[in-house]
């Protein structure tokens, strides 16, 4: 055989290899500014989202609704993780760790169990972390660019002081339901008009009895579309301005009328209402001595050092002194190791559990959660009423989560109208 022809055999064979090779590659759905969607990233999302339907025992939207609802997901996903690494947020993998072992406690299992059980699933645990890590990325970048843009004023925390919404919400929360009939800026009266239209028959056709997860899942453009428009429990004070006022009002079942605003049209049906408001609380005046495991300390290491700090404990030694020298919470080592008074929100599952089972002045034995080994000593507990301080606060909480929701909507409308997504489907 000729050397020119050998070559020409050559690179047919290499061609018929790489096409074969293509077919298997996967395919682009969209691309979205630096950064692609893939056909596979979608339908993972899309057998997920159905199993979930299915498990709710709800009748699954057409696949084109489903589909559309997704890819919009996604987009929106993929533009704040692009916006995360060119700010340089990032996780670490000892943060990454503690949350996935926060995972494995709560389902009652070590790491190796779960890690067996992913894979029983049909999921490596590499893939899952990296999951938890691009959710973990995104609420971070959220708070990073959600917060500079939220001001709370001393009038706005006395005026909701003042309001009818804090005295509801000493006595009651509720979960509502909200569907969002999108419409975009600069679009057409005719548009507008039949998207009016269009929400007053879902109006109609919720108040006859349709559900509303259901149409949630087939209609909304929200956020929580696809989990019913669900948007969990919440005080008066919390609920989004927009519709707060109207959310007092309603019967539980009942639907409001159209909402509009800038996005399009709000629907919202009052789906529970319970009784809330304590105006005491249970509070304990708590510290720790915390050891995390880590590249050169593995978890038995960490626990046998937990576990030596707590006989050292035990037989006398001085707490704040043990603190100062072991304890790797940066927060509190050097003051004793010093939680202050705490109702236990700010703590994971484990710690108040613990918190609470040990009797005052006592000891707790060694315990595990995501953030690490940890003993405590409750000092002392009290019932504490809800003083002036207090109130302000929980003002300055509940005015900062019902911003944070509506500006959380407009900085994602505002990355999603300035991104370039070009849709391959």
């Amino acid at each position: 055989m000729s050397c020119k022809r050998w070559i020409w055999v050559v690179m047919g064979v290499l061609a018929m290899q790489a096409q074969a090779d293509y077919k298997e590659l996967d395919a682009i759905v969209a691309i979205v500014d630096d950064d692609v969607i893939l056909a596979s990233e979608l339908l993972s999302r899309l057998a997920a989202v159905r199993e979930q339907i299915e498990r709710q025992n709800m009748q699954a939207p057409a696949q084109d609704v489903l589909v559309s609802q997704l890819m919009e997901r996604l987009i929106i996903e993929n533009l704040q993780v692009q916006q995360a690494q060119r700010r340089g947020v990032e996780i670490d993998d000892e943060t990454l760790t503690r949350a996935v072992m926060s995972f494995a406690e709560q389902n009652e299992m070590t790491l190796e169990q779960f890690e067996e059980q992913l894979v029983q699933d049909g999921m490596s645990y590499r893939e899952f972390r990296e999951d938890i890590r691009k959710e973990m990325l995104v609420q971070r970048l959220q708070r990073n660019m959600v917060n500079r843009r939220i001001t709370i004023s001393d009038q706005d925390i006395e005026a909701l002081l003042n309001s009818p919404y804090y005295q509801q919400l000493l006595s009651d929360e509720f979960r509502v339901g909200h569907i969002l009939l999108a419409v975009e800026d600069g679009v057409s009266e005719a548009t507008v008009e039949g998207a009016a239209t269009e929400a007053e028959i879902i109006v109609a056709d919720l108040r006859a009895g349709a559900d509303f997860a259901q149409t949630a899942i087939a209609k909304s453009a929200g956020t929580r579309a696809l989990e019913g428009g669900d948007l969990g429990w919440r005080r008066a004070g919390e609920l989004p301005s927009l519709f707060g006022d109207q959310v007092i009002e309603l019967e539980v079942g009942e639907t409001a009328d159209p909402i509009r605003s800038a996005s399009g049209f709000h629907i919202i049906q009052l789906l529970e209402q319970r009784g809330a408001g304590m105006q005491t609380e249970d509070q304990t005046l708590v510290r720790h001595i915390l050891i995390l495991p880590s590249e050169i300390r593995t978890m038995q290491e960490a626990e046998t050092a937990i576990r030596e700090i707590h006989g050292q404990l035990v037989a006398g030694t001085d707490f704040c002194a043990l603190s100062a020298e072991h304890s790797e919470d940066p927060g509190s080592a050097l003051n004793c190791g010093d939680l202050g008074w705490s109702t236990g929100e700010q703590f994971v599952p484990q710690f108040v559990e613990t918190m609470n089972a040990t009797a005052v002045g006592e000891l707790s034995e060694p315990f595990f959660s995501r953030y690490g080994w940890h003993v405590l000593e409750v000092q002392e507990r009290r019932r504490e009423d809800m003083g002036e301080e207090a109130r302000s606060n929980m003002a300055v909480q509940i005015l900062h989560r019902r911003r944070f929701d509506e500006e959380l909507q407009e900085w994602l409308k505002e990355i999603r109208d300035e991104a370039f997504v070009e849709l391959r489907l």
